[in-house]
C-alpha cells in the first residue's frame, strides 16, 4: 500500500465494509485495536472523510457499549439529506469540501462525470481566483447551493 498513509487505510476498510451493507455499526475501540491505533485516529478518518458533502451520516454513541453508526445516504430517497448539505455549506465552503459534494453528487447519479468535471472547474480556486479566499469561499457556497436546490426537481 505504497503512498497511502494510514488514515487512507482505514477509510478504505471502513468503506470496504460499507460495501456489503449501506449502514455499518462498529466499535471504535475494536477498529483501533485492529490498526493498532488510538481511537481519536479512528474519530479523525470518520469525522473528515465521513462527512454529509461525502455522502455518509455518522451517529456515535460513547462510553461503555458505545459505538459509530456510519450510513451511505442516497440523496434523491430523502430530500431532507439536500437540505442538511445545504446547512453543512452554510454561507462557505473550501475547494477540497465542495469537490467532496461534487463526487457525492455523482456517486448518487444526480450528476454526470462530464457535469461533475464542469462542476469542478466552474469551482475550482483558479476560476474564483479573486484574491482573498473568503470571498472565493462564499461564491462557491453560493454555487454549490444553487446546484443543490436545482437537484430537487431534478426527476
Amino acid at each position: 500500500m505504497q503512498g497511502k498513509n494510514l488514515s487512507d487505510i482505514i477509510e478504505a476498510y471502513l468503506k470496504k465494509i460499507l460495501a456489503d451493507d449501506e449502514k455499518v455499526e462498529i466499535s471504535r475501540s475494536d477498529i483501533a485495536n485492529l490498526f493498532d491505533v488510538v481511537p481519536s485516529q479512528i474519530n479523525y478518518v470518520i469525522k473528515t472523510r465521513f462527512t454529509i458533502q461525502n455522502g455518509y451520516t455518522v451517529e456515535s454513541k460513547r462510553g461503555g457499549g458505545g459505538y459509530i453508526r456510519i450510513e451511505k445516504v442516497k440523496l434523491l430517497e430523502n430530500l431532507d439529506i439536500l437540505d442538511t448539505l445545504i446547512t453543512a455549506i452554510g454561507d462557505s465552503i473550501s475547494q477540497r469540501e465542495g469537490k467532496a459534494v461534487i463526487g457525492t453528487l455523482l456517486a448518487n447519479e444526480l450528476i454526470t462525470d462530464n457535469e461533475a468535471e464542469l462542476l469542478i472547474s466552474a469551482t475550482n480556486k483558479h476560476t474564483l481566483s479573486i484574491g482573498n479566499k473568503v470571498f472565493e469561499n462564499k461564491i462557491r457556497a453560493k454555487i454549490m447551493i444553487s446546484i443543490l436546490n436545482d437537484l430537487r426537481y431534478k426527476s
